[in-house]
């Protein structure tokens, strides 16, 4: 499942990044790697996905986060 399909208050954790080096490293800069838990903060159909990823709140653009794999983590 992407990112975006995560409700407010459900965990994922990220298995894949679809994108070249450049878009893997500006994420992993910001704390979103491939094995790391995450959890739904805000998610409308428009605008920004709010994310919390090691004790801090990301905003990540829909387009960006449509390109991270996640499974639910319960």
């Amino acid at each position: 499942m992407i990112l975006n399909e995560l409700h407010p208050g459900e965990r994922g954790r990220v298995t894949g990044i679809d994108g070249g080096h450049c878009f893997q490293q500006k994420l992993a800069l910001r704390g979103v790697a491939e094995g790391c838990t995450l959890t739904m903060v805000s998610s409308s159909c428009c605008g920004p996905v709010a994310v919390e990823v090691r004790g801090s709140t990301l905003a990540l653009g829909r387009c960006m986060a449509r390109h991270i794999q996640v499974v639910k983590v319960e």
